[in-house]
């Protein structure tokens, strides 16, 4: 038999800008369910009993987004949020027994955020100053178990998973807030650059692929973090007191939302070298599967195509891909709902997106 190489492409749960999905590592949606080979004398497919991975993010928001309009104004004028997320996953991969295997991953996080708002004023004559968080983000650990039995000739198979999240992160970081000229003050910075959320999570996985040919095969991932915390009580005033306003409505404080991820699309492989094309999927709810919702949030969807390239030596297996935004859409929060029927005034905040998001990678199996 010759060499089938099934390989699926890393996809953390993080979303391109302010809309804070927050990443949880890279284990989710099948970055280990590749590393896997079968030969013309192997009776089952040969596994190494250990993977271990390093991957790099990075991505810049700066587009501002109110529902699906975009407020070109904002870039126009100078008074756009700048958010620079930059992340390094490792993850590690027990592989126990042919359907089952064992996983932990520690993100390491470093993010800057430039704003004009968060400091003097939001005019466009205003000086613009930055803030910055970094260090461990949430830690996850997880089960994952092949559906099917592996075995040669199976064309298609299944990867369910179950993971707890751990609140491992900092979900309280401060920096120095300019609120007038050479006159600072400490407060927690934005929850789009927290490296944690808070919260204690569970996360469900479920990812497949099917074999076509020799060449093509299609994959599709599915992953869900569900955070039943309602709020983490850190104030979003940035060291400043939180208006009546913000009090009454709930936004006074930092919600820990739930978040989502579905991935469907193509591979290409020819010997060593698999390129990839796909759609994705990304999603910060308004309403939480279990808990509250208060909170400050800002829910939002991010709707991409993922083009992708993977590299298979013999232990090693390098990765890029670049989801390239083509829908975004900032929705009403919760307190965005209470504000509404209160004043009787449709509200809703605005979000900054990314136009794109960068993911490399390498991959050992030992």
């Amino acid at each position: 038999m010759a060499l089938v190489l099934l390989v699926f492409i890393s996809a953390r749960a993080n979303a391109q800008g302010c809309v804070a999905i927050r990443t949880v590592g890279g284990l989710n949606t099948m970055e280990h369910a590749g590393m896997m080979h079968m030969d013309s004398t192997s009776k089952m497919p040969e596994q190494k009993k250990w993977e271990f991975n390093i991957a790099y993010r990075y991505f810049n928001s700066f587009r501002h987004f109110n529902g699906t309009i975009e407020q070109t104004q904002r870039v126009a004028d100078g008074t756009e949020v700048r958010n620079f997320n930059r992340t390094i996953d490792l993850s590690l991969v027990r592989t126990l027994n042919e359907q089952w295997s064992i996983g932990v991953a520690l993100p390491l996080i470093y993010n800057e955020r430039s704003s004009k708002y968060e400091h003097i004023s939001n005019l466009p004559t205003s000086p613009r100053f930055a803030t910055s968080a970094g260090g461990i983000g949430d830690a996850r650990i997880s089960v994952y178990k092949w559906l099917l039995a592996p075995k040669v000739g199976r064309k298609g198979n299944l990867l369910g998973g179950i993971g707890l999240k751990l609140p491992t992160g900092n979900y309280k970081a401060v920096d120095d807030f300019t609120y007038k000229l050479n006159a600072t003050r400490v407060g927690p910075v934005d929850q789009s650059i927290q490296p944690g959320d808070g919260g204690w999570g569970i996360t469900l996985e479920l990812s497949g692929f099917r074999q076509l040919n020799a060449n093509w095969s299609l994959y599709g991932n599915a992953f869900y973090l569900i955070n039943p915390r309602d709020n983490n009580g850190v104030s979003t005033a940035r060291g400043g007191t939180p208006t009546a306003a913000a009090i009454k409505y709930t936004s006074d404080v930092m919600s820990v939302p739930d978040q989502y991820l579905i991935r469907a699309g193509s591979n290409y492989t020819k010997n060593a070298l698999t390129l990839s094309l796909g759609a994705r999927y990304e999603c910060i709810p308004t309403f939480d599967l279990i808990g509250k919702n208060s909170g400050f949030r800002r829910p939002g969807t991010v709707i991409a195509v993922e083009p992708g390239a993977n590299y298979q030596f013999k232990k090693f297996n390098l990765y890029a891909y670049v989801p390239i935004a083509i829908f975004r859409e900032r929705n009403q929060s919760q307190p965005d709902i209470l504000r509404t029927i209160d004043t009787k005034v449709f509200a809703r905040g605005d979000a900054a997106f990314a136009n794109y998001a960068l993911n490399i990678g390498i991959g050992y199996r030992f």
